[in-house]
């Protein structure tokens, strides 16, 4: 019809456009196959950083333009692809990967709801998710952005049970609802006390041992200071493998306690919690199976490329309770698509949800458990291979014990302060992560600043820990690394 413009936004040329789909696909299949190669870290240039500091544009940019304004930013990561990324617990994702993107994004899902393909492969890979860590049937899930969200949507669920529900409505009133993590606890568990409208100060810190796990015994009196001062206990959150030494707390005598005072035991999981698929880790996980909750990514330790979280529930009537609430627009059948009930919309605050359950699928289905546990295993073999070469050198202090994959040391130097100890060993980081030798990152322990070495990289060998040991002791003796620190 005359008056019917086309208006839609698929390419003119098909063939043009498969030409440049097919040129981007080689040059991200090109930045993976490199990915052990060259810097580690490399900043946005200011000419690009101006380049998306533009106005808001009116018409579109050519398709050859568009793919190269793409390809452009390959080299500008973050830098967890690359074997010697070691500051933060990122996983370096695979190759294989991006071919599951592909077809989610073909598929343009929304996994919020509604019978279609998206909904089982997510119902498949929470089952393998309840095997893993020994849940019931019975039990809940649901894959989320990561495990700061995964704890909102865990904790949401202890607390309206706590309140039996009544908080769905009137909020959390005057209930006086504490809880308990360890010292050493993600920073997502205050932040998800603060968005559940509990305050951050009501979660309490309980103090750690000399291995940086949580000690039952302080617990246990914070708990009975709660109680006698007429406050409503209602959760124990369980960290598998903290970010600062990557320790694990006391899951059973947790969980014991949890049971005793009746107390919902959450289990942060994040990255450690997949330690379940490694034989020879697998056993101080167990007692994850006597959980309430557990939150943990596969964007970490599974490799699978950002982001994808999850969070299970032990009582999937307690999960559903929480969140479900289908207005008419969303009123579920039996036949037809509205079918597939429940619907993942009912167990977190997501409706419109991207298909992230099929990278997850493909990576457990294309690796399988065995694989990818022997990659975990050799983290932490190197981790441990790390402190005995700190430990074997004079100029080196080792900061924590080593109990899974990460490693905190700092470089020493005669006749330096604690304070200029602190300021040398920040500027070590510094300047390997802009030589773009290595990215370890700095944490605290015990007030002195140290070198964190975390690795969750399949790609790692011994000699980028090597590499990293070297050109970190050669900065640490050179002068202009030293001024840098404000040292004279």
């Amino acid at each position: 019809m005359a008056d019917d413009p086309d208006t839609g936004l698929d390419p003119a040329d098909w063939p043009a456009f498969r030409t440049e789909a097919h040129a981007l696909l080689d040059a991200a299949l090109d930045k993976m196959q490199q990915a052990r190669e060259g810097r580690v870290w490399t900043p946005l240039p200011d000419t690009m950083k101006a380049a998306f500091d533009q106005p808001l544009p009116e018409t579109g940019l050519p398709p050859e333009a568009l793919s190269a304004a793409l390809a452009s930013l390959l080299p500008y990561g973050a830098g967890n692809t690359h074997p010697r990324f070691f500051g933060w617990v990122h996983g370096s994702g695979t190759p294989q990967n991006i071919l599951a993107e592909i077809a989610a994004s073909a598929i343009n899902a929304n996994a919020g709801g509604r019978d279609h393909g998206a909904i089982y492969v997510e119902r498949q890979v929470i089952r393998w998710c309840r095997d893993l860590f020994g849940f019931p049937e019975t039990a809940s899930g649901l894959i989320v952005s990561g495990t700061s969200l995964a704890t909102i949507v865990a904790l949401k669920v202890a607390r309206d049970a706590r309140l039996s529900f009544a908080s769905r409505k009137a909020g959390v009133g005057t209930s006086r609802l504490v809880g308990y993590a360890s010292a050493e606890a993600h920073a997502c568990n205050p932040r998800a006390f603060d968005l559940l409208g509990l305050g951050a100060d009501a979660l309490r810190r309980i103090p750690v041992n000399a291995a940086f796990e949580m000690d039952p015994e302080s617990l246990r009196r914070a708990i009975a200071a709660d109680l006698a001062g007429g406050l409503q206990p209602f959760v124990i959150i369980a960290t598998a493998g903290t970010v600062n030494t990557g320790a694990t707390d006391p899951l059973a005598e947790l969980a014991a306690i949890a049971a005793g005072t009746v107390l919902w035991l959450h289990v942060d999981g994040a990255f450690g919690a997949l330690g379940r698929l490694a034989p020879s880790l697998a056993p101080r996980f167990d007692a994850i199976s006597r959980a309430d909750s557990v939150a943990f990514d596969f964007h970490k330790w599974m490799h699978v490329n950002y982001d994808a979280g999850c969070v299970l529930v032990r009582d999937e009537a307690l999960h559903r309770h929480a969140f479900s609430d289908r207005p008419d627009y969303l009123k579920g059948h039996t036949r037809g698509l509205a079918a597939g009930n429940p619907w993942p919309v009912e167990y977190g605050p997501e409706l419109s949800r991207g298909f992230r359950a099929l990278k997850v699928w493909s990576q457990i289905a294309g690796f399988g458990t065995r694989r990818l546990g022997e990659a975990i295993e050799a983290n932490c073999r190197q981790a441990a291979w790390l402190a005995g070469q700190v430990a074997a050198d004079p100029r080196l202090e080792l900061m924590a014990p080593v109990t899974l994959n990460i490693c905190c040391f700092r470089y020493r130097a005669d006749g330096l302060s604690e304070a200029e100890l602190d300021a040398l060993n920040d500027e070590i980081v510094i300047r390997l992560q802009e030589t773009g030798l290595a990215a370890p990152s700095t944490t605290r322990l015990h007030g002195h600043l140290a070198i964190r070495v975390n690795l969750t990289n399949h790609r790692t060998r011994l000699d980028d820990l090597s590499r990293l040991l070297e050109g970190g002791a050669a900065l640490g003796a050179d002068g202009e690394t030293r001024r840098m620190a404000g040292i004279s």
